[in-house]
Protein backbone atom coordinates (compact mmCIF):
# COMPACT_ATOMS: atom_id res chain seq x y z
CA UNK A 1 0.00 0.00 0.00
CA UNK A 2 1.51 3.79 -1.03
CA UNK A 3 -0.48 6.78 0.12
CA UNK A 4 0.94 9.59 -1.73
CA UNK A 5 1.48 13.49 -0.56
CA UNK A 6 2.43 16.40 -2.47
CA UNK A 7 5.95 16.40 -3.57
CA UNK A 8 8.53 16.72 -1.04
CA UNK A 9 7.29 14.13 1.22
CA UNK A 10 9.21 12.14 3.34
CA UNK A 11 8.88 8.36 2.53
CA UNK A 12 8.41 5.97 4.92
CA UNK A 13 8.50 2.14 4.93
CA UNK A 14 6.31 0.12 7.56
CA UNK A 15 7.31 -3.51 8.56
CA UNK A 16 4.92 -5.33 9.97
CA UNK A 17 5.57 -8.07 11.73
CA UNK A 18 2.41 -8.58 13.86
CA UNK A 19 1.35 -8.43 17.68
CA UNK A 20 -1.15 -6.45 20.21
CA UNK A 21 -1.33 -4.27 17.33
CA UNK A 22 -2.47 -6.73 15.04
CA UNK A 23 -4.52 -8.81 17.30
CA UNK A 24 -8.05 -9.91 16.77
CA UNK A 25 -10.66 -11.17 18.79
CA UNK A 26 -9.76 -15.22 18.33
CA UNK A 27 -12.85 -16.61 20.57
CA UNK A 28 -10.99 -17.07 22.71
CA UNK A 29 -8.18 -14.84 22.96
CA UNK A 30 -6.50 -12.40 20.83
CA UNK A 31 -3.85 -13.13 18.65
CA UNK A 32 -2.13 -11.65 15.76
CA UNK A 33 -4.19 -11.40 12.39
CA UNK A 34 -4.31 -7.73 10.22
CA UNK A 35 -2.39 -7.09 7.89
CA UNK A 36 -0.02 -3.95 8.18
CA UNK A 37 -2.14 -1.94 5.74
CA UNK A 38 -5.67 -3.06 7.94
CA UNK A 39 -3.37 -1.32 10.81
CA UNK A 40 -1.95 1.49 8.65
CA UNK A 41 -5.74 1.65 8.10
CA UNK A 42 -6.29 2.99 11.30
CA UNK A 43 -3.97 5.57 11.52
CA UNK A 44 -3.90 8.95 10.18
CA UNK A 45 -0.74 9.99 8.30
CA UNK A 46 1.26 12.87 10.07
CA UNK A 47 1.60 15.70 7.27
CA UNK A 48 4.14 15.25 4.09
CA UNK A 49 4.39 11.72 4.59
CA UNK A 50 3.91 9.08 2.21
CA UNK A 51 4.03 5.09 3.65
CA UNK A 52 4.64 2.03 1.52
CA UNK A 53 3.94 -1.36 3.59
CA UNK A 54 6.43 -4.67 3.98
CA UNK A 55 4.17 -7.39 5.94
CA UNK A 56 7.53 -9.82 7.18
CA UNK A 57 5.06 -12.06 9.13
CA UNK A 58 2.33 -11.51 11.70
CA UNK A 59 2.76 -13.47 14.91
CA UNK A 60 2.28 -12.60 18.64
CA UNK A 61 5.96 -11.37 19.83
CA UNK A 62 6.03 -14.29 22.33
CA UNK A 63 6.63 -16.33 19.53
CA UNK A 64 9.34 -14.46 17.92
CA UNK A 65 12.55 -16.38 17.75
CA UNK A 66 16.12 -15.50 16.17
CA UNK A 67 15.50 -16.25 13.05
CA UNK A 68 12.32 -13.67 13.00
CA UNK A 69 14.54 -11.30 14.08
CA UNK A 70 17.48 -11.57 11.52
CA UNK A 71 15.17 -12.30 8.78
CA UNK A 72 13.70 -8.51 10.10
CA UNK A 73 17.22 -7.19 10.66
CA UNK A 74 17.82 -8.46 6.63
CA UNK A 75 14.73 -6.85 5.61
CA UNK A 76 15.74 -3.18 6.96
CA UNK A 77 19.37 -3.27 5.14
CA UNK A 78 17.57 -4.17 2.17
CA UNK A 79 15.11 -1.43 2.67
CA UNK A 80 17.78 1.42 3.48
CA UNK A 81 19.97 0.28 0.15
CA UNK A 82 16.91 2.54 -1.76
CA UNK A 83 18.18 5.96 -1.30
CA UNK A 84 14.49 7.17 -1.77
CA UNK A 85 13.28 6.06 1.70
CA UNK A 86 13.54 8.72 4.39
CA UNK A 87 13.08 6.21 7.81
CA UNK A 88 11.60 2.57 8.55
CA UNK A 89 8.85 2.07 11.21
CA UNK A 90 8.17 -1.40 12.20
CA UNK A 91 5.43 -2.43 13.97
CA UNK A 92 5.76 -4.99 16.62
CA UNK A 93 4.42 -7.09 19.76
CA UNK A 94 5.23 -5.50 23.37
CA UNK A 95 6.29 -8.31 24.57
CA UNK A 96 10.10 -9.31 22.81
CA UNK A 97 10.20 -5.07 21.17
CA UNK A 98 13.09 -4.93 23.44
CA UNK A 99 15.21 -7.55 22.37
CA UNK A 100 14.29 -6.97 18.60
CA UNK A 101 15.04 -3.29 18.81
CA UNK A 102 18.42 -3.49 20.25
CA UNK A 103 19.45 -6.38 18.09
CA UNK A 104 18.88 -4.22 14.69
CA UNK A 105 20.21 -1.15 16.75
CA UNK A 106 23.61 -3.31 17.25
CA UNK A 107 23.76 -3.49 13.75
CA UNK A 108 22.39 -0.23 12.66
CA UNK A 109 24.95 2.28 10.44
CA UNK A 110 22.74 4.13 8.66
CA UNK A 111 22.02 7.82 9.75
CA UNK A 112 18.38 7.07 8.52
CA UNK A 113 16.02 5.97 11.37
CA UNK A 114 14.76 2.86 12.32
CA UNK A 115 11.61 3.01 14.88
CA UNK A 116 9.38 0.55 16.82
CA UNK A 117 6.29 0.79 18.00
CA UNK A 118 3.21 -1.00 19.23
CA UNK A 119 0.18 -1.41 20.99
CA UNK A 120 -0.80 -2.39 24.60
CA UNK A 121 -5.08 -2.95 23.59
CA UNK A 122 -5.72 -4.73 20.60
CA UNK A 123 -6.19 -3.96 16.63
CA UNK A 124 -10.03 -1.98 16.62
CA UNK A 125 -10.69 -1.56 19.77
CA UNK A 126 -12.75 1.68 20.64
CA UNK A 127 -9.75 3.10 23.20
CA UNK A 128 -7.28 0.65 21.14
CA UNK A 129 -3.58 2.97 21.40
CA UNK A 130 -2.00 1.33 18.31
CA UNK A 131 -3.48 4.59 15.98
CA UNK A 132 -1.42 7.17 17.96
CA UNK A 133 1.57 5.15 18.46
CA UNK A 134 1.70 4.36 15.09
CA UNK A 135 1.09 8.40 14.22
CA UNK A 136 4.05 9.47 16.72
CA UNK A 137 6.26 6.80 15.25
CA UNK A 138 5.85 7.80 11.41
CA UNK A 139 6.25 11.71 12.96
CA UNK A 140 9.72 10.80 14.37
CA UNK A 141 10.90 8.56 11.43
CA UNK A 142 10.15 11.28 8.90
CA UNK A 143 11.58 13.76 11.49
CA UNK A 144 15.14 12.71 13.17
CA UNK A 145 18.28 11.29 11.92
CA UNK A 146 21.33 9.77 13.61
CA UNK A 147 19.76 8.32 16.74
CA UNK A 148 20.15 4.92 15.77
CA UNK A 149 17.07 2.40 16.42
CA UNK A 150 14.10 4.04 18.35
CA UNK A 151 11.39 2.56 20.27
CA UNK A 152 8.72 5.42 20.55
CA UNK A 153 4.92 4.63 22.79
CA UNK A 154 2.51 6.31 24.41
CA UNK A 155 4.00 9.90 23.56
CA UNK A 156 7.74 8.99 24.50
CA UNK A 157 10.95 8.40 22.28
CA UNK A 158 13.44 5.88 23.63
CA UNK A 159 16.73 4.85 22.41
CA UNK A 160 16.91 1.01 21.91
CA UNK A 161 19.61 0.35 24.17
CA UNK A 162 18.42 0.13 28.30
CA UNK A 163 14.71 0.50 26.84
CA UNK A 164 12.55 -2.40 28.23
CA UNK A 165 8.80 -3.16 29.41
CA UNK A 166 8.11 -2.16 32.27
CA UNK A 167 4.47 -2.17 32.24
CA UNK A 168 2.11 -5.11 31.81
CA UNK A 169 -0.94 -3.28 30.50
CA UNK A 170 -0.48 0.27 31.16
CA UNK A 171 -0.17 2.47 28.18
CA UNK A 172 3.06 4.14 29.35
CA UNK A 173 4.89 0.47 28.86
CA UNK A 174 8.43 1.26 28.01
CA UNK A 175 11.22 2.77 29.93
CA UNK A 176 14.42 2.67 30.59
CA UNK A 177 15.31 2.61 34.50
CA UNK A 178 18.68 3.06 34.30
CA UNK A 179 18.59 6.38 32.07
CA UNK A 180 16.06 9.41 30.91
CA UNK A 181 13.93 9.28 27.92
CA UNK A 182 14.98 10.41 24.86
CA UNK A 183 12.73 12.71 23.67
CA UNK A 184 8.86 12.97 23.78
CA UNK A 185 6.25 13.62 20.40
CA UNK A 186 3.33 15.20 20.45
CA UNK A 187 1.19 17.98 18.80
CA UNK A 188 3.04 17.93 15.63
CA UNK A 189 6.44 18.31 17.50
CA UNK A 190 9.54 15.73 17.86
CA UNK A 191 11.50 16.89 20.63
CA UNK A 192 14.78 15.08 21.26
CA UNK A 193 16.31 15.57 25.00
CA UNK A 194 19.55 13.79 24.26
CA UNK A 195 21.81 11.94 21.80
CA UNK A 196 22.02 8.70 22.46
CA UNK A 197 25.34 7.09 22.62
CA UNK A 198 25.99 3.94 21.00
CA UNK A 199 29.32 1.50 20.51
CA UNK A 200 30.62 0.75 16.77
CA UNK A 201 27.81 -0.85 14.67
CA UNK A 202 28.33 -4.42 13.67
CA UNK A 203 28.44 -5.79 10.18
CA UNK A 204 24.72 -7.98 8.94
CA UNK A 205 26.11 -11.63 10.24
CA UNK A 206 25.64 -14.29 7.50
CA UNK A 207 22.61 -15.69 9.57
CA UNK A 208 20.68 -13.00 8.38
CA UNK A 209 21.06 -13.69 4.45
CA UNK A 210 20.13 -17.70 5.68
CA UNK A 211 16.87 -16.41 7.95
CA UNK A 212 13.58 -16.58 6.75
CA UNK A 213 10.24 -15.77 8.73
CA UNK A 214 9.45 -19.20 8.21
CA UNK A 215 12.46 -20.79 10.16
CA UNK A 216 10.55 -20.81 13.47
CA UNK A 217 10.15 -24.67 14.52
CA UNK A 218 12.89 -26.24 16.64
CA UNK A 219 15.86 -26.98 14.97
CA UNK A 220 14.92 -25.38 11.24
CA UNK A 221 17.30 -22.35 11.57
CA UNK A 222 20.15 -23.69 14.09
CA UNK A 223 21.56 -20.52 15.67
CA UNK A 224 23.92 -20.66 18.93
CA UNK A 225 21.99 -21.70 21.89
CA UNK A 226 22.55 -18.64 24.38
CA UNK A 227 20.56 -19.66 28.06
CA UNK A 228 19.18 -17.36 30.67
CA UNK A 229 19.79 -18.64 34.27
CA UNK A 230 18.33 -16.88 37.03
CA UNK A 231 19.93 -16.92 40.62
CA UNK A 232 17.65 -16.98 43.92
CA UNK A 233 17.32 -18.30 47.66
CA UNK A 234 18.49 -21.84 47.15
CA UNK A 235 19.91 -21.25 43.94
CA UNK A 236 22.59 -23.58 43.15
CA UNK A 237 24.47 -24.39 39.91
CA UNK A 238 22.42 -27.23 38.10
CA UNK A 239 20.74 -25.25 35.76
CA UNK A 240 24.15 -23.62 34.47
CA UNK A 241 25.36 -26.77 34.36
CA UNK A 242 22.34 -28.05 32.47
CA UNK A 243 22.67 -25.42 29.59
CA UNK A 244 25.85 -26.28 29.42
CA UNK A 245 25.60 -29.85 29.28
CA UNK A 246 22.50 -29.35 26.69
CA UNK A 247 25.25 -27.14 24.55
CA UNK A 248 24.79 -23.66 24.89
CA UNK A 249 27.63 -21.31 24.09
CA UNK A 250 26.54 -18.69 26.08
CA UNK A 251 24.72 -17.57 29.31
CA UNK A 252 22.95 -14.95 30.90
CA UNK A 253 23.22 -15.26 34.78
CA UNK A 254 20.56 -13.34 36.39
CA UNK A 255 21.97 -12.23 39.67
CA UNK A 256 21.19 -10.79 42.42
CA UNK A 257 21.68 -7.44 44.19
CA UNK A 258 25.07 -5.54 41.95
CA UNK A 259 25.60 -8.92 40.18
CA UNK A 260 26.08 -11.40 43.38
CA UNK A 261 25.66 -15.26 43.61
CA UNK A 262 27.64 -17.96 45.31
CA UNK A 263 30.79 -19.76 45.46
CA UNK A 264 29.58 -22.86 43.83
CA UNK A 265 27.49 -21.02 40.64
CA UNK A 266 31.33 -19.13 40.22
CA UNK A 267 32.81 -22.35 40.19
CA UNK A 268 30.33 -23.34 38.03
CA UNK A 269 30.57 -19.98 35.95
CA UNK A 270 34.84 -20.99 36.01
CA UNK A 271 34.03 -24.45 34.27
CA UNK A 272 31.38 -22.81 31.66
CA UNK A 273 34.41 -20.50 30.47
CA UNK A 274 36.93 -23.10 30.42
CA UNK A 275 34.79 -24.57 28.04
CA UNK A 276 34.54 -21.67 25.53
CA UNK A 277 30.87 -20.50 27.31
CA UNK A 278 30.88 -16.89 26.98
CA UNK A 279 28.95 -16.08 30.23
CA UNK A 280 26.93 -12.50 30.93
CA UNK A 281 26.30 -11.31 34.44
CA UNK A 282 23.40 -9.31 34.73
CA UNK A 283 20.86 -8.44 37.84
CA UNK A 284 17.17 -8.81 38.61
CA UNK A 285 17.24 -5.53 39.99
CA UNK A 286 15.16 -2.97 38.09
CA UNK A 287 17.88 -0.50 37.72
CA UNK A 288 21.66 0.52 38.55
CA UNK A 289 24.52 -0.86 37.19
CA UNK A 290 26.59 -3.91 38.37
CA UNK A 291 29.56 -3.34 40.47
CA UNK A 292 32.55 -5.60 41.69
CA UNK A 293 31.91 -5.35 45.79
CA UNK A 294 31.48 -8.11 47.17
CA UNK A 295 33.27 -11.81 47.68
CA UNK A 296 32.08 -14.90 48.39
CA UNK A 297 30.79 -15.41 45.22
CA UNK A 298 29.92 -11.99 44.26
CA UNK A 299 30.49 -10.15 41.48
CA UNK A 300 34.54 -10.19 42.50
CA UNK A 301 34.41 -13.67 41.99
CA UNK A 302 32.28 -13.89 39.09
CA UNK A 303 34.37 -11.87 37.17
CA UNK A 304 37.72 -13.53 38.42
CA UNK A 305 35.94 -17.07 36.78
CA UNK A 306 35.55 -15.24 33.27
CA UNK A 307 32.17 -13.63 32.86
CA UNK A 308 31.46 -10.44 32.00
CA UNK A 309 29.14 -7.60 33.51
CA UNK A 310 26.76 -6.21 31.61
CA UNK A 311 26.92 -2.62 33.25
CA UNK A 312 22.67 -1.55 33.20
CA UNK A 313 21.29 -4.01 30.61
CA UNK A 314 19.16 -6.46 32.12
CA UNK A 315 18.72 -10.18 30.92
CA UNK A 316 16.70 -10.07 27.31
CA UNK A 317 19.36 -7.60 25.79
CA UNK A 318 22.45 -8.89 27.77
CA UNK A 319 20.99 -12.32 25.95
CA UNK A 320 21.27 -10.36 22.26
CA UNK A 321 24.34 -8.87 22.80
CA UNK A 322 26.01 -12.53 23.43
CA UNK A 323 24.16 -13.75 20.52
CA UNK A 324 25.02 -10.95 18.51
CA UNK A 325 28.61 -11.65 19.43
CA UNK A 326 28.52 -15.25 18.67
CA UNK A 327 27.01 -14.28 14.98
CA UNK A 328 29.78 -12.29 14.27
CA UNK A 329 33.21 -12.90 13.14
CA UNK A 330 34.15 -12.22 16.41
CA UNK A 331 32.30 -15.38 17.57
CA UNK A 332 33.65 -17.81 14.95
CA UNK A 333 35.62 -19.80 17.65
CA UNK A 334 38.41 -17.76 19.48
CA UNK A 335 37.46 -17.39 22.72
CA UNK A 336 39.93 -14.10 23.05
CA UNK A 337 38.51 -12.51 20.34
CA UNK A 338 34.72 -13.26 21.60
CA UNK A 339 35.23 -12.16 24.72
CA UNK A 340 36.60 -8.89 23.39
CA UNK A 341 33.56 -8.14 21.16
CA UNK A 342 31.03 -9.21 24.18
CA UNK A 343 32.72 -6.54 26.39
CA UNK A 344 32.59 -3.71 23.68
CA UNK A 345 29.12 -4.37 23.15
CA UNK A 346 27.96 -4.82 26.55
CA UNK A 347 30.37 -1.83 27.75
CA UNK A 348 29.15 0.30 25.07
CA UNK A 349 28.19 3.55 26.03
CA UNK A 350 24.75 3.85 27.85
CA UNK A 351 25.37 7.25 29.39
CA UNK A 352 24.31 10.28 26.72
CA UNK A 353 25.22 13.73 26.11
CA UNK A 354 22.80 16.24 27.12
CA UNK A 355 21.72 17.71 23.27
CA UNK A 356 21.29 21.59 22.96
CA UNK A 357 17.92 22.26 23.00
CA UNK A 358 16.45 19.50 20.62
CA UNK A 359 18.13 16.57 19.00
CA UNK A 360 18.51 14.90 15.34
CA UNK A 361 19.28 16.60 12.37
CA UNK A 362 15.52 17.14 11.30
CA UNK A 363 14.03 17.73 15.00
CA UNK A 364 11.40 19.73 16.64
CA UNK A 365 11.99 22.97 15.06
CA UNK A 366 11.49 21.76 11.80
CA UNK A 367 8.82 19.74 12.63
CA UNK A 368 7.37 22.87 14.66
CA UNK A 369 7.94 24.90 11.24
CA UNK A 370 5.24 22.61 9.35
CA UNK A 371 3.12 22.63 12.37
Amino acid sequence: MKRTNDGGARRIVVISTGGTIASRWQGTGYAADASGNDVLATAPLPEGVTVEVVDLFNVNSSRMTAAHQLALLRTVHETFADPGVDGIVITHGTDTLEETAFLLDLHHSDSRPVVLTGAQRPFGTGDGDGPGNLYDALQVASTVSDLGVLVVFDGRVHAARGTVKTQTLAADAFSDPSAERLGRVGFSRVDIERQPERPTPLPLPAAAYKAAPGDTGPGAFPLPRVAVVTHHSDGDPFLLNAAVAAGARGIVLVATGAGNATPEIAAAVADAVAQGVLVAVTTRVPAGPLAEIYTGGGAVDLVAAGALLTGTLRAAQARIAVLATLLAEGGSGDPARSTALLRRLLDGPVRAEPALATGGSRSASAVAARA
